[in-house]
């Protein structure tokens, strides 16, 4: 039997195991352990009748199956641990405690603590043991419910740049009402096993910084076109040529034919035409832009948009379609990366918007080509009044000359080409758009009040917040928009 433990009695009627030890046995426990077992245990008082009382002062788990009294010294320690509880005790008062500690046992010698009260004993939080086997100490608990924390929450220190946007400023849809269509997606387009190549996506995000200018650029599908499950007729492309200062970045957006099976296919077509025509003719044109000759530059970029779309319009040819059936407007803008040439570069075909932000005032800026006056006079622009023979020309029938079967057909009259370079000034904002974002932002006030608040700051919005401006909807305006926007600093 190992020290300071007894023999176990026969079955029977017996001492309780919750009653408290006698005083001789005490004192028998404390001169030592006994040099023999003795062959009957010792005659201890009949149980009472009513439950055992439970000491405050004994800590729970000293007294064991046999009641025999604790040990002067530390026994070894038990192989099995016992599981802890699993309901908290209860008090004489009638409120719930937490379950008490299995302290480790007084060392020999040692003064007992004088039994307190149980009205002042506090019960503390069981400690698991750890992986060594030590208690683990309250602070890997936690603190206790109902006491603060020790440690103070310290502030928050405040990001540099812009302040985040609240849900205030961003903004659904703007104008009388809202848009008749969702504003998130909701069917995708029909897609070839064959074809996957040819799938656009939903939306295209973009952006860079060289120089003094931040881009950024975006292309996101109508919601019309969301709708009914049709493709982004828009495309957008953004590229650099070239290296350090010298480097050339040219942002390319086109937008296909409406009602026709391959728009996207067309507006992606002449992006990469008018991609490869620059970066073939970086070097030169950058050197152009810096040296500030306009002539050259206007001359050199209306040679390549005509090549790039007589390129497509020999693809259509390819397929047997009409000229008119697969075609793109397209609009480029050419920013240097030199930090020391603030000028910009407009060029392109079709209709679209240039704006320009300013002092919290928008401008239109878009070139127009073909513009004419007043009505035509006599003698200026119109036909004579009479033939060199003197006959009076009195009525013009009207009958067109039929084609000669040996003439090639007409081509249908094609975009004037429009060209504009003009030098930034710190704290401007250039926005270049398809018809999709240029028309509700030239036919609603409300549009292009909000653009001026959330772009009149110092700095560029990051590219979500960018994606969330260019996605306010306005009633009426349903079609794909495409925008790229330089801040310069």
């Amino acid at each position: 039997m190992p020290p300071g433990f007894s023999e176990r009695p026969s079955p029977g009627p017996g001492p309780s195991a919750t009653s408290a030890p006698t005083a001789p046995d005490t004192a028998s426990a404390a001169a030592g352990p006994p040099t023999s077992v003795p062959s009957q245990a010792p005659a201890v008082p009949p149980p009472p009748t009513g439950p055992a009382p439970i000491s405050t002062a004994e800590p729970l788990g000293a007294r064991g199956d046999l009641g025999a009294p604790p040990p002067p010294t530390a026994p070894p320690r038990p192989a099995h641990v016992p599981p802890p509880p699993t309901a908290p005790t209860v008090h004489a008062a009638g409120t719930a405690a937490p379950p008490t500690v299995n302290d480790p046992p007084a060392a020999a010698g040692a003064p007992s603590a004088p039994a307190a009260p149980s009205s002042q004993v506090r019960a503390t939080p069981e400690r698991a043991p750890g992986a060594d086997g030590a208690p683990r100490s309250r602070a890997d608990f936690g603190p206790e419910p109902g006491h603060p924390p020790t440690v103070p929450a310290l502030p928050v220190p405040a990001l540099p740049g812009p302040p985040p946007a609240t849900s205030l400023d961003l903004k659904d849809y703007v104008g009388s009402g809202p848009p008749t269509y969702d504003s998130e997606p909701t069917a995708l387009p029909p897609a070839d096993p064959d074809e996957l190549d040819d799938l656009v996506a939903d939306t295209v995000l973009d952006g860079a910084r060289y120089g003094t200018c931040a881009l950024r650029a975006v292309s996101v599908r109508g919601d019309s076109a969301r709708y009914r499950g049709e493709p982004r007729r828009d495309s957008l492309l953004t590229a650099r040529f070239g290296t350090g200062d010298h480097a050339l970045i040219l942002v390319a957006m086109a937008t296909g034919a409406r009602a026709t099976p391959g728009a996207h296919r067309a507006a992606a077509e002449a992006c990469q035409w008018i991609g490869r025509a620059v970066g073939r003719s970086h070097v030169r044109l950058a050197e152009d832009i810096r040296a500030a000759r306009r002539g050259d530059l206007k001359s050199g970029l209306h040679r390549l948009t005509d090549r790039s779309l007589g390129r497509l319009r020999a693809s259509a040819a390819e397929q047997g379609l009409a000229p008119e059936e697969y075609a793109a407007t397209l609009r480029c803008l050419l920013l240097p990366a030199d930090p020391e040439c603030r000028t910009r570069v407009f060029f392109g075909v079709g209709g679209g918007g240039l704006f320009r932000l300013r002092g919290g005032v928008w401008r239109d800026i878009e070139p127009r080509v073909g513009e004419v006056a007043g009505e035509p006079v006599v003698g200026f622009g119109s036909p004579p009044a009479e033939t060199p023979e003197g006959d009076r020309l009195t009525m013009d029938l009207g009958v067109a000359t039929p084609p000669s079967p040996y003439d090639p057909a007409p081509e249908p009259p094609r975009e004037p080409f429009r060209f504009r370079a003009s030098v930034a000034r710190p704290g401007d904002t250039l926005l270049m758009c398809t018809g999709g974002f240029a028309d509700p932002l030239r036919g609603e006030p409300d549009l292009s009040a909000h653009l001026t608040g959330r772009w009149s700051g110092p700095t560029p919005p990051g590219l979500a917040a960018f994606l969330a401006d260019t996605q306010v909807r306005v009633k009426g305006y349903a079609d794909d928009r495409t925008a790229a926007a330089v801040w310069e600093a």
